[in-house]
């Protein structure tokens, strides 16, 4: 039993490298699927997958869920309706205006937005060594959104798609961010003895029942979006091709590849870990480029190399603040 348990421990870099795969060969499809279906209808078949895979944990987690107060309820909407479903919205939204290895990129701010929010809600200490990072972070960020320097806000008299899809991209990047922090504050244990009614955390929720929770939440939200807009029709108008690249996406950008990188994880230095995160970002502009034809102009591939290079800098504040 203690050698298969060794055995299992040396298989978490691998899950995470799968993980970071999967995620790295998301965009070819999503960037297809723009192309004729609306971003939201691709969003709600996605997250349709992911309820069929998750309904289990809300049977498993019910005794979880039947205890939480107003607090978490009102963190797990947002995440479900801001970091799942309107991000993911976002996100795919971006395809349509600029290269998808610059938005995939530009979610590399996460771990800054994350700190910074932590820090503003969760009272959690940056310290002085975090501002040079942070910098260096957003001028790798402002080097691969605009790598001419001067951003073009307008192209005649519409905006420019450019600067369009780096607000789209930001602001899923901002409510990604959110939602890990929101996550983390219902996952961690409650140590302050508050009553249900005052602490956002008076009881710990599992990472099953809150990744249930969030994509069935996120799920039905967005199909009251697509009624709404009419959307729900685009199901009679899909092609086998279609399916198959929807179905694809929902596992590599969704519960599945999450609970691979988790378990992962679970066995894996938080170190390598790192570097396995860092190594996606590259991996997604190599299949991009290969996949799409789209490559990234030299001044940014230096700005993504900066952006990395920060991000690596602040995971380590990170990890050892911990």
């Amino acid at each position: 039993m203690h050698r298969f348990e060794e055995r299992v421990k040396t298989w978490g870099p691998v899950l995470i490298f799968i993980a970071a795969m999967l995620w790295a060969t998301d965009a070819p499809f999503r960037y297809h699927l723009t192309r004729t279906l609306d971003s939201s209808f691709i969003v709600l078949a996605e997250h349709f997958v992911n309820v069929l895979l998750i309904l289990p944990f809300i049977i498993t987690g019910w005794k979880e869920i039947k205890v939480l107060n107003w607090r978490q309820w009102f963190a797990i909407l947002a995440i479900g309706i801001g970091a799942s479903a309107v991000a993911s919205i976002l996100f795919t939204k971006t395809f349509s205006y600029m290269n998808p290895s610059v938005a995939i990129v530009l979610q590399k701010l996460q771990p800054l937005i994350v700190i910074s929010l932590a820090a503003l809600f969760l009272k959690e200490r940056t310290g002085k060594r975090f501002w040079p990072w942070a910098i260096f972070a957003l001028l790798g960020a402002y080097v691969i959104s605009f790598p001419d320097f001067v951003p073009r806000l307008y192209d005649g008299e519409a905006w420019n798609p450019n600067t369009v899809g780096v607000l789209l991209a930001l602001g899923a990047a901002a409510l990604w961010g959110l939602g890990t922090v929101l996550g983390r504050a219902l996952l961690r244990p409650s140590t302050d003895h508050q009553p249900p009614t005052t602490a956002i955390n008076s009881y710990t929720v599992s990472f099953q029942t809150l990744t249930a929770l969030r994509f069935l939440i996120a799920f039905l939200f967005l199909i009251v979006l697509n009624f709404n807009s009419g959307t729900l029709e685009t199901i009679s108008a899909l092609t086998g091709k279609d399916t198959l690249f929807l179905i694809i996406v929902a596992i590599t950008s969704g519960f599945t590849s999450l609970f691979i990188y988790y378990k992962g994880l679970q066995t894996t230095k938080a170190s390598i870990a790192t570097l396995a995160e860092l190594g996606f970002p590259f991996l997604a502009v190599i299949v991009n480029a290969a996949a799409l034809g789209l490559f990234l102009k030299p001044m940014q591939v230096a700005g993504m190399v900066l952006l990395l290079f920060a991000v690596w800098g602040l995971t380590r504040i990170n990890q050892s603040a911990v």
